[in-house]
């Protein structure tokens, strides 16, 4: 597929704003566990599995929803994470109750965060991407906030180039709103032409439908 065409399908997704964003998850709070993280499971556990094998120690989870990856990371990571929903943060912080590599989990938009430059080893967004109004601010804010040298991962489902996933997603783009995420969402929307260039884009189960993703910064 040619660059324009990644460009123009990456644009298509409808318009999806913090307020959204909250509504939906306010909803999905209560249920999320149950619904999602069976599905959502296998990838979870390859970013952490990622993350704890990296020499960092500072590590930002972005969008850390109810706080199901934060039992898995090793001893030697500090964790911070942060999510918009409090709904979502209220279920985290049940989770993270006597876990002490857990040092905060702060209500702030992943956007436009209150971190100083380079205060991370490395951020990690699972499930984010696509659910974030504008994308590509969270990549240059994440690029902000993790050192020179550092790593940012994602977790995410993107978009199929062709088949039936392909139309069942555009299918589902207008209703982006009322999911909370969109369900067209291309590498390009994320993505720039250099980090294309340099991100390792690996499937992960089930059926890869997500990929975790891993960029130098």
């Amino acid at each position: 597929m040619s660059h324009a065409s990644q460009t123009q399908r990456s644009a298509v997704h409808s318009a999806l704003d913090a307020d959204a964003v909250r509504a939906a998850y306010r909803r999905w709070a209560g249920v999320y566990d149950a619904v999602f993280g069976g599905v959502s499971a296998w990838g979870r556990r390859r970013a952490v599995a990622e993350v704890n094998r990296l020499p960092v120690t500072r590590v930002l989870e972005v969008g850390v929803g109810t706080g199901l990856a934060l039992p898995h990371y090793t001893a030697d990571k500090r964790i911070t994470g942060i999510d918009l929903s409090a709904e979502m943060l209220d279920r985290a912080r049940t989770r993270a109750a006597g876990l002490a590599h857990v040092d905060a989990l702060l209500e702030m938009d992943a956007e436009a965060t209150n971190f100083a430059d380079g205060a991370f080893d490395a951020a990690v967004a699972m499930f984010v991407a696509s659910v974030v109004p504008h994308p590509r601010r969270l990549m240059a804010e994440l690029r902000r906030v993790v050192r020179p040298g550092g790593h940012i991962l994602f977790v995410n489902h993107f978009a199929a180039e062709a088949g039936p996933r392909w139309w069942v997603e555009r299918a589902l783009a207008p209703a982006s709103r009322a999911l909370g995420w969109h369900p067209d969402f291309a590498p390009a929307a994320l993505f720039g032409p250099e980090d294309l260039k340099h991100v390792a884009l690996r499937p992960v189960p089930p059926f890869g439908l997500f990929t975790l993703a891993h960029l130098p910064n």
